[in-house]
């Protein structure tokens, strides 16, 4: 990464995607300075826009997640960004009385897949303390392109695109459900790419797909990197001699928007159907009473010439009784909605997604 490109995206960012207020904009942010959303979105980009920032240590946020809207509150701050699970913590509890968060303009959601019904929820509970669900703004970014790739329209909040979920994972077509009962999907519009840069989806062979197919994301322009740093055949793997970066990502294209699925080596495929570990994670934490949002992870397992499903689910049930009962509802619940054995593996809860509080 050099300094044209990061003042390529810095600018980018101000001037386009968060189409900043030089006299009016206040910045108030708890994310990390070495997690380039940190870094870049709230030390670089408002310290070239002579912006003020107040900044909370992650870990003063991950014990007390309301300080961060107290700030925002009590200094009128404007700019705001967390991934979705920060906008979790805080809807937990109640909005405190005298709370007011109607000068945040842009609530921004990054650094990880968006989960709708999250905000949903964090838009219900703050509304009467002045939050404007309009302010939500979802983007996508990588810090191999330094940081944002893309924008949605300001001002218009969250915008969804709910797709079958069994065409989805069958032939890699993001179209409406066919009934009401049918399993579905529900994804966010990440917005349009940053002007003087460049963004398709292609398929296997290179080919640029229509709108609603899925396929690999492609991005160039001035903030991307030069390469991985002393990784030639890395950087000859992801970057082709057009400047064309692969970001591993998998998504679709509707009305000139991104739509982003799940990353391509995380994608399980069994007896040919593409499945989303995301999928499988959020039905369980959505039907199993016990579960919260983040208590599991799934991945998969080579075991001979086939691929096995694991979820690891974190539990909080101390008694054997209670943790066997946890363990069969949730392979139920695999089979019963996604058509798939699962191998269930308890472990210890985390209060706290880890690579935030390393230091």
């Amino acid at each position: 990464m050099s300094q044209k490109s990061g003042m390529a995206n810095v600018a980018a960012i101000a001037h386009d995607g968060l189409q900043v207020r030089e006299t009016d904009d206040r910045c108030v942010s708890w994310l990390p300075l070495y997690h380039d959303m940190g870094l870049v979105g709230f030390f670089l980009t408002p310290m070239t826009c002579q912006l003020t920032v107040d900044m909370l240590p992650t870990r003063e946020f991950a014990r007390r997640p309301h300080v961060w809207l107290d700030l925002i509150s009590r200094n009128r701050g404007t700019l705001a960004y967390s991934p979705s699970f920060g906008y979790e913590l805080c809807a937990r509890r109640p909005a405190a009385e005298g709370l007011d968060l109607s000068s945040w303009r842009v609530a921004g959601i990054g650094g990880d897949m968006i989960r709708p019904h999250i905000l949903e929820i964090f838009a219900e509970r703050f509304a009467s303390a002045g939050f404007d669900k309009r302010a939500f703004e979802a983007s996508y970014g990588m810090a191999e392109a330094t940081l944002a790739i893309s924008f949605a329209p300001l001002n218009t909040g969250i915008q969804t695109d709910t797709v079958d979920l069994s065409v989805l994972e069958s032939q890699g077509l993001a179209v409406a459900p066919k009934s009401a009962n049918a399993p579905s999907r529900t994804f966010v519009l990440c917005g349009k790419v940053l002007p003087h840069h460049g963004l398709e989806v292609r398929d296997a062979e290179g080919n640029v797909l229509p709108d609603r197919t899925v396929g690999t994301i492609f991005v160039r322009g001035p903030s991307l990197m030069d390469g991985y740093f002393r990784q030639p055949e890395e950087t000859i793997k992801a970057i082709d001699t057009q400047k064309w970066l692969n970001t591993g990502d998998l998504g679709y294209m509707l009305n000139g928007q991104i739509v982003v699925t799940g990353r391509a080596k995380d994608l399980i495929i069994i007896n040919g159907r593409n499945i989303w570990p995301q999928d499988l994670e959020w039905s369980a934490e959505n039907e199993l009473p016990t579960l919260r949002s983040r208590d599991v992870a799934v991945f998969s397992l080579e075991k001979g010439e086939q691929e096995e499903i694991v979820a690891l689910i974190q539990c909080r049930a101390t008694t054997p009784e209670t943790r066997e009962e946890l363990r069969s509802e949730a392979a139920s619940l695999f089979r019963r909605l996604h058509g798939v054995e699962v191998s269930v593996v308890l472990v210890p809860p985390m209060p706290f997604p880890r690579h935030l509080l390393v230091s």
